[in-house]
C-alpha cells in the first residue's frame, strides 16, 4: 500500500468513519461508563488493545481459516483477548476494574471489533489491518474521553478525577477542580446526559463536515488548459 492509502485508512478511522460518531457502534459501554475522563480512557485503551491485537491475528490467519468457521473463530479470538485483558486489569488496576465492571467483558460483544475483523482485517495484510484497527480504536477512545470530559465537567465540576486509579498515586495531582464547592448536575452523570452529550458530538461533527463541503463548492473551478492558452 502507498502512503496515501495509509493516510486514508487513518483518516477513515479517526474521523470519516469514526466508530462512535458515524458507525454508532459500541454505544452500551460508551454511554454507561463515560461519566469521567479516567473511566472513558480506561475502557477506550482496553478496547483499542483488543481491536489491534484481534485484527493482527485475524490478518495473519486469513488464508488458513475456512469461510464456514470464520465468524466463530473470530469471536473465540476476541473473547480470549478480552479475558486476558480483564484478568490483567483486575490484577494491576483493580479499583478501575471494579468501576468499569461488566463493561470490560462486554467488549467481546462490541460490534466494532468483529466488524473490523470481518470488513478489513480478513481482506488485508497485517500492517494495513493494524493501522486500521489502531485508527478505529483511537477514534473510539477520543470520543469516550471527550464525552467523559463533558459529563464530568458539567456533572461534577472536575476533570481527571480518580486519575490515580490508572496512573498511580502521583496522578492525584492531575485532578482539576473547575468549580469550588460545586453541587453537581445529576443529569449529566446519568444515562440521559450521555445520550445528550453524544448527540451534541455527532451534530458538531456533521456541522464541520457540512461547512467543509460548502467551502469546497464555493471555490471557483480551475480553468482548463485550453481556456488558459486562449486567454
Amino acid at each position: 500500500m502507498s502512503n496515501r492509502q495509509y493516510t486514508d485508512i487513518t483518516r477513515n478511522g479517526l474521523w470519516s468513519n469514526n466508530v462512535a460518531l458515524v458507525q454508532i457502534l459500541g454505544l452500551c459501554p460508551l454511554l454507561a461508563v463515560t461519566n469521567t475522563v479516567t473511566n472513558g480512557l480506561g475502557l477506550g485503551l482496553a478496547t483499542t488493545l483488543v481491536l489491534v491485537t484481534s485484527s493482527l491475528i485475524v490478518s495473519l490467519i486469513r488464508n488458513i481459516v475456512r469461510p464456514e468457521i470464520r465468524l466463530p473463530a473470530f469471536v473465540m479470538i476476541i473473547a480470549s483477548l478480552v479475558t486476558a485483558i480483564e484478568l490483567a486489569m483486575n490484577a494491576w488496576f483493580h479499583e478501575l476494574f471494579n468501576i468499569l465492571g461488566i463493561f470490560i467483558p462486554l467488549i467481546v460483544t462490541n460490534c466494532a471489533i468483529l466488524g473490523r475483523a470481518e470488513a478489513f482485517a480478513v481482506k488485508n495484510p497485517p500492517l494495513p489491518a493494524v493501522i486500521d484497527a489502531l485508527a478505529m480504536g483511537i477514534g473510539f477512545t477520543a470520543v469516550l474521553v471527550v464525552l467523559g470530559g463533558m459529563r464530568e465537567a458539567i456533572g461534577s465540576g472536575t476533570l481527571f478525577a480518580n486519575a490515580h486509579l490508572m496512573f498511580g498515586d502521583w496522578a492525584s495531582i492531575l485532578t482539576i477542580t473547575l468549580i469550588e464547592d460545586y453541587r453537581g448536575f445529576l443529569l449529566a452523570i446519568l444515562a440521559p446526559g450521555a445520550f445528550i452529550g453524544l448527540g451534541l458530538l455527532i451534530a458538531l461533527k456533521n456541522h464541520f463536515e457540512a461547512r467543509g463541503r460548502a467551502a469546497e463548492k464555493s471555490q471557483p473551478a480551475p480553468q482548463s488548459a485550453a481556456a488558459s492558452s486562449h486567454s
